[in-house]
C-alpha cells in the first residue's frame, strides 16, 4: 500500500470489520500478558489515512495506534478487498512462560476468516 490522501473518517461499512479485528486482538492481548495488564485496544484511538493499493490503483485504508508519547503501537491495513493485517505492539514478559517475551499480537484474514496469533522472541 502506498499513502494517499489526508487523514479521512473510515467508511461505515468498514466499522463492524474493525470492531472485529479490534477484538479479535484485544483478547489476544489478554492471553499473552499478565492479568489486568493488557492494554486497552480501541477502535477510536486508530486514525485512518485513504491509500491506494499499487498492484490494483483501487482504495484501501491504514490506520494507526498511537501511544501517549506519540509513538506508533500498532496498526491496521485494509486493502480493497477487505482482506486486512493488523498488529498492536507488547513488549512484555510472556505470563506463564519465562522463556519467551512477548513482542505483539497480530491478526489477518478477510470478510470470512480471522486469524491472531502472538510473535514471541526467545529470552536471552
Amino acid at each position: 500500500m502506498v499513502a494517499g490522501t489526508a487523514a479521512s473518517r473510515l467508511p461505515a461499512e468498514l466499522e463492524m470489520l474493525v470492531e472485529r479485528v479490534v477484538a479479535a486482538l484485544q483478547q489476544e492481548a489478554v492471553r499473552y500478558t499478565a492479568i489486568g495488564a493488557a492494554p486497552k485496544i480501541e477502535p477510536s484511538a486508530l486514525q485512518f489515512v485513504r491509500v491506494i493499493d499499487p498492484g490494483n490503483q483501487l482504495p484501501g485504508y491504514e490506520g494507526i495506534w498511537r501511544n501517549t508519547r506519540h509513538d506508533r503501537c500498532g496498526s491496521l491495513t485494509i486493502n480493497s478487498d477487505n482482506s486486512f493485517f493488523a498488529e498492536y505492539d507488547l513488549f512484555c514478559q510472556h505470563p506463564r512462560d519465562p522463556r519467551w517475551f512477548v513482542e505483539m499480537v497480530t491478526a489477518w484474514g478477510d470478510d470470512e476468516s480471522l486469524r491472531c496469533e502472538a510473535k514471541l522472541i526467545p529470552c536471552v
